[in-house]
């Protein structure tokens, strides 16, 4: 029979090009489209600042980026809401911010909160020191008077009846100087794990001023309502934006805060940070627009084991300049308000024509509205921290340089990247992060063929405690076209237990050499 005997190639006209090679693979969907995330870039801190950042990050052997947040973080602190930058007109921003990093355990975010915070710390101690008289005699003149109104009172009740009036506009008299009389609660600059309503009265206690400094996230379930059982978040909504606050309840005074200035530097775990889009009103209430978020990638496994280790020198001049900052604003009574260069305004002026054109419907920012219309006005305090930072001794008196201004955009692009990432997190599908978890043990191993039982076996049981947890992260690896079902093997006669699913991954997972 010839080559071109119609019998012999009848099979073979049949067939087409997935029957010989397979089916055709498309082009994979990735699980998260944003890519690889910004570093924080430190650079754009004043040097002093940027050392220690860097150094830090070093010597812990942690992503720069929870020491660059916490740097933020601190300078905010000793801060304490005695500054706004004035943008234009009647808008200004205070200088406190809301920052939180969210990395796995075993990251040394303990280490890292140590080493930023320890200069507040020692200024904290420093004005317990300082005001300890102040507050002696203030005691000791409160008790004076009231014991002074008590005698008046009695010799009053007991007075003759032509002496009974001056006596008693006395005992009134001295019982409303000992009513005003008022004692100086100790200082103190850095709160950690508090209630809303201790923290209202801590801000009243403290002038308005009060820094959250954590490496774990027991805020976020203390706002949640730990405690109270139902969500508890409008303190931290005031002391984000410098609203006045007032509380009046039951058998407590009435608070009066007029100012008050919130700063938080978190650590996080990043379960904690996806669970926080979850707690009721905090998305409608603005409470997650007022986060600069960060999510770096662990170094866990990949650690400089003899790494450089942090300068003393770098740490002595950190601890000057954020100390001296801290006691020296820590005495105001006063806001003061920093200014812009006019240069310095043109330069977040067309930083906010970039933010309102991509809050368009079809904007990259429209998926982040609530966090973006906040962008502007976060970079304005991030501008004056940074001036604040630049200049320790005098930043008050000299308008924001456009370098400064500058600066500042970076940072705000780094944390708008950041940003979102996290709530494209908080509405993603539940089962992505496990997807994801199964596409890098694949791409890892450079699988090209597997058995669902194999793979359970390879997975971390923390994520997958039965086999039937892995259904989830295969369907939307089948959905995005990473691995695909083959067709299961024909039944046998002899019974036992079917044949484990077994499945094919995309060539990409496995790029030719």
């Amino acid at each position: 029979m010839s080559q071109h005997d119609p019998e012999l190639w009848a099979g073979f006209n049949e067939m087409t090009a997935e029957d010989v090679a397979g089916p055709v693979w498309d082009e994979p969907v990735p699980l998260n489209p944003r890519g690889q995330l910004p570093t924080f870039p430190v650079d754009a801190l004043p040097g002093w600042l940027a050392a220690m950042t860097a150094g830090v990050a070093e010597e812990t052997q942690t992503p720069v980026d929870l020491a660059g947040c916490l740097a933020l973080a601190v300078v905010g602190a000793a801060a304490g809401g005695r500054l706004t930058v004035t943008v234009r007109g009647q808008w200004s921003e205070p200088v406190n911010l809301y920052t939180a990093v969210a990395l796995p355990p075993g990251n040394r975010k303990s280490a890292v909160f140590g080493l930023m915070t320890k200069p507040l710390l020692a200024a904290e101690k420093a004005l317990i020191e300082l005001t300890a008289p102040q507050r002696a005699e203030a005691a000791a003149s409160a008790r004076i008077a009231k014991a002074a109104a008590e005698k008046a009172e009695k010799i009053a009740a007991n007075a003759e009846a032509d002496k009974l009036a001056d006596l008693t506009a006395q005992a009134v008299s001295l019982s409303e100087a000992a009513e005003r009389a008022v004692v100086p609660a100790e200082p103190q600059l850095v709160a950690d794990d508090v209630t809303a309503e201790s923290l209202t009265s801590l801000l009243a206690q403290q002038d308005g001023r009060i820094a959250i400094l954590s490496p774990e996230g027991e805020i976020f379930e203390i706002i949640a309502g730990r405690y109270s059982g139902v969500p508890n978040m409008g303190i931290f909504l005031k002391g984000h934006a410098g609203d006045m606050a007032r509380v009046n309840r039951q058998a407590r005074d009435a608070q009066y805060i007029e100012n008050p200035a919130i700063t938080m530097g978190l650590a996080v775990q990043p379960d904690v940070l996806d669970a926080i889009g979850q707690i009721k009103g905090a998305d409608g209430r603005g409470l997650l627009a007022r986060f600069l978020y960060s999510k770096p990638e662990s170094l866990v496994g990949y650690r400089n084991l003899t790494p450089e280790l942090l300068s003393p020198d770098t740490a002595d001049t950190y601890a000057q300049n954020l100390g001296r900052l801290a006691l020296t604003l820590a005495g105001w009574t006063e806001t003061a308000e920093l200014t812009l260069t006019p240069e310095a305004d043109a330069v977040l002026l067309a930083y906010q024509r970039v933010t309102e054109s991509r809050l368009r419907k079809d904007g990259s920012l429209a998926p982040i509205v609530n966090w973006a219309s906040k962008r502007d006005g976060a970079v304005a305090r991030i501008a004056g921290l940074l001036h604040l930072a630049a200049h320790p001794e005098d930043a008050w008196t000299r308008p924001i340089a456009t370098e400064t201004m500058a600066a500042a955009t970076r940072l705000g692009d780094y944390f708008t990247a950041h940003a979102l990432d996290v709530f494209n997190a908080m509405k993603a599908d539940p089962a992505q992060g496990a997807a994801h978890t199964v596409l890098t043990h694949l791409t890892e191993t450079r699988t090209t063929a597997f058995t669902k039982r194999d793979l359970f076996r390879a997975m971390p049981r923390s994520e997958f405690p039965a086999m039937g947890d892995l259904d989830p992260a295969l369907e939307l690896l089948e959905e995005h076209g990473w691995v695909r079902q083959q067709p299961p093997p024909p039944r046998t006669t002899r019974g036992g237990r079917p044949p484990s699913p077994r499945y094919e991954t995309h060539p990409r997972i496995t790029p030719a050499a």
